[in-house]
């Protein structure tokens, strides 16, 4: 498979997540036995069956309405691309797949994600995405980040912004 022709299959099938917001249309960038998993909270699923529920149950309703997504580096190799980006949304409803049984909490986040997507016969086989859910969990306000040997919670979205990005 090229790689514009991976980045023009990931690409229609996060618009159909994110601004098509259809289970069905994202599934059919997959193949049969596709694999997605939010690792930091065990979101995800496996099996293209399993996976429209997945989107169509779970991932799509628990995709905030203003939430906007910028790239901040790609990289394609034979079968696979390595995405960075920063995911933005106001946690005006729960979202399963970021803080699962969480109720809205009015607060912004800022998350800077990494995802691998590999692919097999022009299709996804799979989907990992990577995020600090510490940093996460310090804008909903559940952990206080001054009291934890890491970074300000907005600070690796600031980082990707200001130098990978720019």
């Amino acid at each position: 498979m090229q790689p514009a022709d991976m980045v023009a299959v990931w690409e229609r099938h996060t618009a159909y997540e994110f601004l098509d917001r259809d289970a069905d249309l994202a599934v059919s960038t997959m193949v049969e036995d596709a694999r997605v998993m939010h690792l930091p909270t065990m979101s995800g699923g496996f099996g293209k069956e399993a996976l429209r529920a997945y989107y169509r149950d779970v991932f799509i309703p628990g995709i905030p309405r203003n939430t906007t997504m910028e790239t901040a580096d790609r990289s394609v190799g034979r079968d696979v691309i390595v995405e960075e980006l920063v995911m933005r949304m106001t946690h005006d409803q729960e979202i399963p797949f970021l803080l699962p049984g969480l109720a809205a909490t009015g607060r912004s986040l800022d998350v800077a994600l990494v995802v691998v997507v590999k692919f097999r016969g022009g299709l996804m086989e799979s989907e990992r995405i990577y995020w600090d859910q510490a940093a996460v969990l310090a804008q909903a306000g559940l952990i206080s980040a001054g009291d934890l040997p890491m970074a300000g919670p907005a600070e690796g979205a600031r980082f990707l912004r200001e130098n990978v990005m720019s």
